[in-house]
């Protein structure tokens, strides 16, 4: 399971680092300490960002851009069938769904909880892992 430092998250969120302490001080998600670092796992950061989302954003104006069409997020849903997938990744305030065959998400090695990059070309969106 992929975790993440809560500066990690910030920027996954589109905020800044205090705002991502205050959120995980009011247990908005749940973090643990590893040493002088807080830990955020990959899962329930994944559920926040859908949260946060669906709450009409996290809070502060995203700071993601569609600049070379490149998403960066989080994977907040994997759906396999026998020959496809569709792979849901949050990246700031947007949700962007891609289908793509089940032996890419098999090879990417995606789960729910881990860094993504959606990439839009034309009609397609490609992810890339990490």
């Amino acid at each position: 399971m992929e975790t993440y430092t809560i500066g990690q998250a910030a920027r996954l969120l589109g905020v800044s680092v205090d705002t991502a302490r205050r959120w995980a001080d009011a247990d908005r998600f749940p973090t643990r300490r590893e040493g002088n670092r807080r830990i955020v796992d990959g899962p329930a950061l994944a559920s926040f960002c859908v949260e946060a989302a669906q709450d009409g954003g996290a809070g502060e104006e995203a700071s993601y851009t569609s600049a070379r069409n490149a998403f960066p997020g989080i994977v907040t849903g994997i759906r396999l069938g026998e020959v496809s997938a569709q792979v849901e990744v949050q990246a700031g305030p947007h949700r962007v769904v891609s289908l793509l065959t089940r032996e890419a998400v098999e090879e990417l090695g995606l789960e729910v909880g881990m860094r993504a990059t959606a990439r839009v070309k034309s009609t397609s969106v490609h992810i890339d892992r990490g």
